[in-house]
């Protein structure tokens, strides 16, 4: 499933959520095209009238009616979650550095080839539209009522799908997990005498590439100082969203409940111990440093980990996906007339697959193979969970686009070896991705040339 990033337009009045800044960083040299570029970017992004530009990116223009439009949505969203909005002009400035970093993104995923059509962009609204209980039309009513363009949200909805297959190509693919890291993370597991989940809310404080000496101490102190005004009374949602440069500033920092294996290490030892309510040390890592706070902890619910016999079912699928070629209708009404065909006994189920289906299991009749429950998206289990072995589905709809499902067999896991020790290499790109992602994204933003030009006018 595409998992749009926090910027989404689509999202401002459910779930908007800025990646503020630190302190500007030093300016990169001006690349030498960029004075000439600036005005093709306009074109391209095609300010209106009397728009004036507040930053240059590179060779892309930020306006000053982009920025209030995001900076509208980020006060609607500190107002919903009651957390205390930072000085107006601190606030912008947070915005303005998110809207910087995104850009830069959407910039890298084009030069590199990334494409999202417009087909991907419809089904990724439907869906929008869906988990929040509307039908389109309303959705879009809601959105511009809100102040938010339907065709600017189109643009944000396109351009955080890219960002996201941006990430996927240039972080989470290079991820590595060796065998030993899996072995110590069982024995890990193993060992502990019972599974926590914990919130934490972060302030970040990111230190530029090749900072000198007296930058990284100047922003350690920063961080010494901010901790101090948390420690004396200050409010901490309200400190993250003026300074805090991860993508959850707007949440007040916090990062949502997590199980330990989720969180880095480096923050799972600092807390462990805390109560709720009270600050960790500063912490220094690859991306900067860092100011914690504990919300809470509790035990588990669950744990990703099987101590036990676990049922699995071998299944496959037949996928396809709307287009502008073929409307959602319209594939509908193909996989019914394909389900038909299978269920009058005319044609066997891995053969029209091969034939029809646009998933890499196609060369394989749709096999899955023997899955575990988890193992697939909410929508295709509860389908399949609802499947006698033989049965073919009704057409089923999930973040990937439509699916006719047959479970061909079912069985117990006795011991579920292998299942654990893939939930333990998950859970382990899990906890390397972030730490990942956000060392990259302070990488490109190092490497971008930004002219601010927010006090001009």
């Amino acid at each position: 499933m595409v998992a749009l990033q926090a910027r989404t337009a689509a999202r401002a009045f459910f779930l908007f959520g800025v990646l503020g800044a630190a302190p500007v960083l030093a300016q990169s040299p001006r690349p030498p095209q960029a004075t000439a570029a600036v005005p093709a970017a306009a074109d391209n992004r095609a300010p209106r009238a009397l728009d004036r530009i507040v930053a240059v990116v590179n060779d892309e223009v930020v306006t000053a009616s982009e920025l209030e439009l995001r900076l509208r949505i980020a006060e609607q969203q500190l107002r919903r979650q009651n957390i205390a909005a930072p000085p107006r002009e601190a606030l912008r400035r947070q915005v303005l550095e998110r809207i910087i970093i995104d850009r830069a993104q959407v910039q890298a995923a084009r030069e590199t080839g990334v494409r999202v059509d417009d087909a991907t962009v419809n089904a990724t609204i439907a869906r929008l539209a869906e988990q929040n209980r509307m039908d389109l039309p309303a959705f879009r009513a809601r959105l511009e009522a809100d102040g938010v363009p339907f065709a600017r949200f189109r643009e944000d909805v396109r351009e955080d799908i890219a960002m996201n297959r941006l990430r996927e190509r240039e972080v989470e693919a290079r991820i590595q997990v060796s065998e030993a890291e899996v072995e110590a993370f069982l024995a890990e597991q193993t060992a502990a005498a019972g599974a926590l989940e914990f919130n934490i809310a972060q302030i970040l404080l990111r230190v530029p590439d090749n900072a000198t000496p007296e930058r990284i101490e100047q922003v350690r102190r920063q961080a010494e100082d901010l901790r101090a005004q948390a420690q004396a009374g200050a409010d901490f949602a309200r400190l993250a969203a003026s300074h805090s440069a991860a993508p959850e500033a707007l949440k007040g920092g916090e990062l949502g409940w997590r199980s330990a294996e989720r969180l880095p290490t480096l923050f799972v030892e600092a807390v462990r111990g805390l109560k709720p309510g009270e600050l960790a040390p500063v912490l220094r890592s690859p991306g900067g440093f860092h100011v914690l706070r504990l919300v809470g902890s509790r035990s588990a619910a669950d744990s990703r980990l099987a101590v036990g016999p676990l049922q699995q079912t071998r299944v496959r699928h037949i996928l396809l996906r709307p287009s502008d070629l073929m409307p959602e209708p319209e594939v509908v009404r193909r996989l019914q007339e394909l389900r038909a065909r299978v269920v009058a006994g005319g044609q066997d189920f891995g053969s029209l697959a091969r034939l029809h289906s646009i998933d890499p299991s196609a060369t394989r009749g749709g096999e899955l193979g023997w899955i575990y429950a988890g193992d697939t998206v909410p929508e295709f289990e509860r389908a399949m969970d609802t499947l006698k072995p033989g049965e073919v589905s009704e057409p089923v709809a999930s973040p990937f686009g439509w699916h006719l499902i047959q479970v061909m067999e079912r069985r117990v896991d006795e011991s579920p070896v292998e299942r654990n020790r893939m939930a333990a290499r998950m859970a382990l790109r899990e906890r390397k991705s972030d730490a990942a992602f956000q060392e990259w994204l302070r990488q490109l933003r190092d490497r971008t040339y930004v002219e601010y030009r927010l006090e001009e006018g």
